[in-house]
């Protein structure tokens, strides 16, 4: 069975394009066919990935919207990719007044599953239906919250969120785990935060090695390529390598 993970927070600025493209690379390094969707307008995954959309090009909205097939765009990076763009944004208005919204993302998707052992799809940052049909597609919610006391006490309202969803509309939604994310060993706070972050959700899920706070991440993304492309000896690999076999444990 493909395993469809959702990497999901309603904050911005916490990694979830950067979780996604990297996780999906090792997934496809351990020899797994993995297909990246961008459900973020902002098309920062897209961007990540390399691709340039020019006007007439098939995103994530003629799927959920026309209801046309899931575009992907094969062999980048390993990893295949349904891009997106601003055109997106249009959705959330749009949606709301059409038939079955909440199961469009779950229904575009059902035609691929068997070409995937593993379909990432990189949340915007919003609690909007954008990020809830999402989660209505997914079979597991994978979860960046960054090591910041402000940004970890806004946790509460996302996994309120995700009960909700469990409660209606995916009864069989679960938690894959939680990413701590840019870390800084060195400031006193990102430490406290980081052992509240296990303390309290390490009941809930997986609380995964800590993703520090460095410059090759965003040197990574400005080059259009995984971390472990741009740098092959980073030690931050052996984490991303740790979450990817997370993501083959998960039942």
């Amino acid at each position: 069975m493909s395993k469809v993970i959702a990497t999901f927070n309603q904050a911005g600025g916490v990694g979830k394009s950067t979780v996604t493209m990297n996780v999906g690379y090792h997934l496809a390094l351990r020899g797994h066919q993995v297909l990246l969707i961008d459900m973020d307008p902002q098309g920062s995954l897209t961007t990540f990935m390399g691709v340039e959309l020019e006007d007439g090009d098939k995103t994530v909205y003629d799927a959920i919207v026309n209801e046309e097939p899931l575009p992907i765009l094969p062999d980048l990076h390993k990893v295949s990719l349904s891009p997106t763009d601003i055109g997106l944004s249009a959705a959330e208005i749009q949606l709301v007044n059409m038939d079955f919204r909440e199961v469009r993302l779950k229904d575009a998707i059902e035609p691929v599953l068997k070409d995937f052992d593993f379909i990432l799809i990189d949340c915007p940052p919003s609690l909007g239906i954008l990020s809830y049909i999402s989660l209505i597609a997914a079979t597991h919610v994978l979860i960046p919250v960054e090591t910041h006391f402000k940004a970890f006490k806004g946790t509460d309202l996302l996994l309120e969120t995700i009960a909700r969803v469990r409660k209606k509309g995916n009864r069989k939604l679960q938690i894959a785990g939680f990413i701590p994310s840019r870390y800084a060993a060195s400031n006193s706070q990102d430490k406290r935060t980081l052992e509240a972050i296990r303390s309290q959700f390490s009941v809930v899920g997986r609380v995964f090695d800590p993703i520090p706070r460095i410059t090759a991440f965003v040197d990574a993304s400005e080059q259009q390529v995984p971390i472990a492309v741009y740098s092959p000896n980073h030690a931050t690999l052996t984490i991303l390598d740790q979450i990817a076999q997370g993501m083959e444990q998960l039942t």
